[in-house]
């Protein structure tokens, strides 16, 4: 896109914003439609600072799949309970791995599997027999994740903003990095249901961050989901292969 000095070294071709000034950042988008992402380039200030970008089709122009009623942005994080710059420059000092986190996210929560957010999770409120455009995106630091809502499929219709053949799927697996945009129909009795994610990590013997975050779906009309315990999916073991090259 001409202008990859932007997505350069740290501190080499992408220095840091100074406090009170303005960055603009001037890129083309070539023939794609759909979910990219923006985050810090600064250290490992990516694990803080990030957020979606959208590109829908020109006016006049249409999705290849019917217009859903609602789109949502879903953002999978992680979070240190520290400072992650002072973690970083421990672990070059000492020669060593950063330590790996402390909780993932979903859109900034880490949901009630944690003691720091048994009462604060992402809720998404739906209507029965609508289909909603779920934007997924993985920004966490060092994980593959998988991702599943409980008792629900998913259509996959574009990866990294090129739109691709639709297939169905209970789960998905999202690359550091990576969008992957998803249909989602309400189609579920009445209630709540659990989205949630965890790391994938084939890798023998390398320490990871085991743990499960999850958000809440709540169906317009069910009880407070603090009152009934949503549905939870089943996830994949971490080191699940098949299921993830499939």
């Amino acid at each position: 896109m001409l202008s990859a000095w932007a997505d350069g070294p740290d501190m080499i071709t992408q220095c840091p914003i100074r406090p009170g000034n303005k960055y603009t950042y001037k890129f083309k988008i070539i023939k794609q439609e759909g979910t990219f992402w923006w985050h810090s380039h600064t250290s490992t200030l990516r694990a803080t600072l990030y957020g979606a970008i959208i590109i829908r089709p020109r006016a006049g122009s249409s999705y290849p799949f019917p217009k859903p009623y609602r789109e949502v942005p879903i953002l999978l994080g992680e979070w240190w309970n520290g400072n992650v710059v002072d973690m970083a420059n421990q672990a070059l000092a000492h020669g060593t791995g950063p330590n790996i986190s402390d909780s993932y996210t979903i859109n900034g929560w880490p949901g009630d599997l944690y003691p720091c957010s048994q009462n604060q999770m992402y809720k998404l409120k739906v209507k029965q027999g609508k289909t909603y455009l779920l934007r997924i995106t993985n920004a966490a630091v060092d994980n593959n994740l998988f991702y599943k809502i409980a008792n629900h499929k998913m259509i996959v219709v574009a990866v990294d903003a090129r739109y691709t053949n639709p297939y169905v799927t209970d789960v998905l697996v999202v690359a550091s990095g990576q969008t992957i945009d998803v249909l989602l129909t309400a189609d579920q009795p009445i209630g709540s249901y659990y989205m949630a994610a965890r790391a994938y990590a084939s890798a023998a013997g390398l320490e990871f961050d085991n743990t499960t975050t999850r958000g809440v779906i709540v169906y317009e009309g069910a009880p407070s989901w603090t009152s009934r315990t949503p549905l939870m999916p089943v996830l994949p073991a971490f080191n699940d292969t098949p299921t993830a090259h499939k």
